[in-house]
C-alpha cells in the first residue's frame, strides 16, 4: 500500500527551519572576506561588500565604505539579517511552541520587508560596482549567491506564512488527511 498525502504538522518545523537557513545563508554573505565579485582570472582584484583588494602577490584592500552606495548596500543587509532573526524567533514561538495563527501575518509581512531590504542592496551592488571599474570582466562569487539565496527563501516562507492561517485545521491535526495519491 502506498499512499501521498500532505503532512501539515510538518510545515510547524520545516517553516521556521527554512528562516533558519535564510538567517545562516545571510551571515555568510554579509561576512564573507573571499568576495562578492572577482575579476575573470580570480587572481588580480577582488571585492567583498566591505572591501575591494588589487594586486598579484602583494595586495592592497581599501575599504568600500567610503563610497555611500557600500554603506547603503551594507545597511540594507543588515537591517535585512536583524529583521529576518526578529521573524525566525517569532516564528518559532508561533509554530514550535504552541500554534498562534494570529502571528502568522505579522511574520509574512516581515519577511516580505526583508525581501524589500535585501533586494535593493543586491540590486545596488553590481550597479555601482560596475560604475566604479572600468577594465576586465568580473564574475560575482558564491557569496554574493548565498545573498540571492537567503532572499529566495525568504520570498517562499513569505508566501507559505500567507497561506498557513487558511490550514489551521489541518496544522493543528484535527483534520482528516487528503491522500494526493493511494494505491489498492
Amino acid at each position: 500500500m502506498f499512499r501521498c498525502g500532505i503532512a501539515y504538522p510538518r510545515c510547524r518545523w520545516i517553516v521556521p527551519l527554512l528562516l533558519l537557513f535564510a538567517i545562516i545563508f545571510d551571515i555568510i554573505a554579509i561576512a564573507a572576506t573571499s568576495g562578492w565579485v572577482e575579476d575573470e582570472d580570480a587572481k588580480s582584484d577582488y571585492a567583498s561588500m566591505w572591501e575591494r583588494c588589487r594586486g598579484k602577490e602583494k595586495w592592497t584592500c581599501t575599504s568600500l565604505m567610503e563610497f555611500s552606495w557600500a554603506q547603503a548596500v551594507a545597511a540594507l543587509m543588515i537591517i535585512g539579517l536583524l529583521i529576518l532573526i526578529v521573524a525566525f524567533i517569532i516564528s518559532c514561538v508561533a509554530l514550535c511552541c504552541t500554534l498562534n495563527m494570529t502571528l502568522l501575518p505579522l511574520i509574512a509581512i516581515l519577511l516580505i520587508i526583508v525581501v524589500i531590504l535585501q533586494v535593493i542592496a543586491l540590486i545596488i551592488y553590481p550597479v555601482k560596482f560596475n560604475e566604479m571599474i572600468f577594465e576586465g570582466n568580473y564574475y560575482y562569487t558564491w557569496a554574493y549567491g548565498f545573498g540571492w539565496g537567503a532572499t529566495i527563501l525568504c520570498i517562499g516562507c513569505a508566501v507559505l506564512f500567507c497561506c498557513l492561517p487558511r490550514y489551521e485545521d489541518e496544522l493543528t491535526g484535527l483534520a482528516k488527511t487528503k491522500y494526493i495519491y493511494s494505491s489498492a
